[in-house]
């Protein structure tokens, strides 16, 4: 199931005994642990029944203890268990100490006795309880990433445990984004949630942080207009960038330094090379699926641009010639080296003479 699907069915008093998280998004984590620790902790005293543990740091019998421990003047106690991935067995390394550990019998072939013991490993164990779980506790299992053949990953799957918390493709973010800002009681539309998507880029953790700004900054109950987001995002380095490469398109100096400034206010000069150079190759890839005959809309998904912005990006992937597209990945390349210790100048400088080079339609930037 899907982080939307878990937080539901938590909400609405159907939690299961046992959830499995897996994924590296940990925006998506923590909302389902939120509701995870809600639905356990409901009616109850949060102190007195619920346990966080670190795997790696807590063994495993630390947590089968404290699974089957009885909740205190509650209905149910709350355990989580973060870093499962520590106990991979490629993770932990060697199991020269596995020998103390609960074992199975396997059949062996040719042998007399006709089994032989096999060290039971720690996800091994939290699967048999997967099994069967304690009624009284909820259990959530958190791992950034877990093999999929692991009997833990496929008993879960097939107990509809599994949650797969991996960041929404970017075609999802904006519906992401509006649910996120209806959960703080402003609605928006599709149009202003494509907006903060390209704006505050693709990265769930600043999505959020900039929801909650402009949620803030809109007032309670207040439906989110383009207005609120452009006072609180209108210095989002994501948004300027657009502006300096199409200045530059334009040959436009005045523009290109005024955008430069924009973004300079809060980026320092490698990152704003990356991203010049990233919006750059966007532009590239865009040129290059006109030439293949795509049409405006498959060249701006070629180019990977958000859908508010694919209007421009195609037009400028027309615009500029593709020489100079190529010309300016080289001066950039060149620029980023001065920026690291290539040029006795200051950064700024260094930038500010590329920038005016790009747009005189000079060749390459020489670091001095």
């Amino acid at each position: 199931m899907n982080p939307d699907e878990a937080v539901a069915e938590l909400r609405a008093g159907k939690a299961r005994p046992v959830y499995l998280l897996v994924g590296a998004e940990l925006v998506l984590v923590r909302e389902v642990l939120a509701a995870a620790r809600a639905a356990a902790l409901e009616g109850g005293v949060p102190g007195l029944n619920e346990d966080h543990l670190v795997a790696g740091e807590a063994r495993v019998e630390t947590v089968l203890d404290a699974v089957r421990t009885l909740p205190m003047l509650a209905r149910r106690r709350l355990v989580v268990v973060r870093s499962l991935e520590r106990w991979e067995p490629d993770a932990r390394g060697s199991r020269g100490a596995a020998a103390a550990k609960p074992t199975r019998a396997k059949a062996g072939k040719g042998r007399q006795d006709g089994a032989r013991a096999e060290p039971l490993g720690e996800l091994d164990r939290l699967a048999e309880y997967l099994a069967a779980p304690s009624p009284s506790t909820l259990l959530v299992l958190a791992a950034e990433r877990l093999d999929g053949r692991r009997r833990l990953f496929t008993a879960a799957r097939a107990a509809g445990a599994l949650v797969e918390c991996s960041a929404p493709h970017r075609n999802a973010l904006p519906g992401w984004v509006a649910r996120a800002a209806k959960q703080h009681g402003n609605p928006m539309s599709t149009r202003v949630a494509e907006l903060i998507v390209g704006l505050a880029g693709t990265q769930l953790g600043p999505l959020a942080d900039a929801v909650e700004r402009i949620t803030l900054y809109a007032g309670p109950g207040a439906e989110v207009t383009e207005e609120h987001v452009a006072a609180c995002l209108e210095r989002t380095p994501a948004a300027t960038v657009w502006e300096l490469v199409g200045a530059l398109s334009r040959r436009d100096l005045g523009r290109t330094l005024a955008a430069h400034a924009a973004v300079d206010a809060s980026e320092s000069g490698p990152k704003l090379v990356g991203m010049l150079a990233r919006t750059t190759r966007q532009l590239l890839a865009a040129e290059s699926a006109l030439r293949r005959r795509a049409d405006a809309e498959g060249a701006a998904v070629a180019a990977g641009a958000p859908p508010f912005k694919a209007r421009e990006v195609v037009d400028q992937a027309r615009r500029i010639p593709r020489a100079d597209l190529e010309r300016w990945l080289e001066t950039l390349a060149r620029l980023d080296f001065a920026l690291k210790g290539g040029s006795r100048r200051t950064d700024t400088a260094c930038v500010e003479q590329t920038l005016i080079e790009l747009c005189s339609g000079a060749g390459v930037a020489r670091p001095a």
